[in-house]
């Protein structure tokens, strides 16, 4: 992450009395020790994704706590990404095209007191336009963008990028050994 704001989230109580109970769950506590991104656990980016939703919601007038929670859960999936890396796996099974539905069964199953059609719609459809359904909801726009803008930090890590695209095996027939 570029930006290390956990600072700045802490000292937010408003935004901490929404989301406290979620960041202290020990499942969502796991996130910090998986790598999403290069320089980032899953739970940092969430974190990061939800409280720039939550500001820029609230900025506009937008349902501020639907896009904090959404925000925090849109990558509550089962289990780290990159241990299927080296499994071949169909391409419409690949994580970009499945996590949001798992993100969404997980979040359903840890956290239903905080989910409503809004924080749900966010969730599922925070892929877009890499799973075809837009979102419903300005805020699950709002989360698509802020995702996306986060996550840019792979693109700019051109030695992460096969691994990404799911070319891992292709380059790693051809490492030196």
């Amino acid at each position: 992450m570029k930006k290390d704001i956990t600072k700045e989230v802490l000292k937010d109580k408003e935004y901490m009395d929404i989301v406290l109970d979620i960041l202290y769950n020990p499942e969502f506590k796991k996130r910090k020790k998986w790598k999403h991104h290069e320089n980032c656990s899953l739970y940092e980016h969430c974190l990061v994704v939800s409280y720039l939703a939550y500001k820029a919601a609230k900025k506009k007038g937008w349902r501020y706590k639907d896009a904090a929670i959404g925000g925090l859960l849109h990558d509550f999936y089962y289990k780290p990404w990159q241990d299927n890396l080296d499994k071949k796996v169909p391409f419409f099974k690949q994580h970009g095209f499945v996590h949001a539905r798992e993100a969404l069964e997980n979040s359903r199953k840890h956290f239903p007191q905080y989910l409503n059609p809004v924080v749900e719609n966010i969730i599922l459809r925070h892929m877009f336009p890499l799973n075809i359904i837009p979102p419903k909801y300005k805020e699950g726009w709002l989360i698509t963008y802020i995702d996306k803008k986060v996550s840019m930090d792979v693109v700019m890590n051109i030695k992460a990028l096969p691994k990404y695209l799911g070319l891992a095996r292709f380059f790693n027939k051809f490492k030196r050994k």
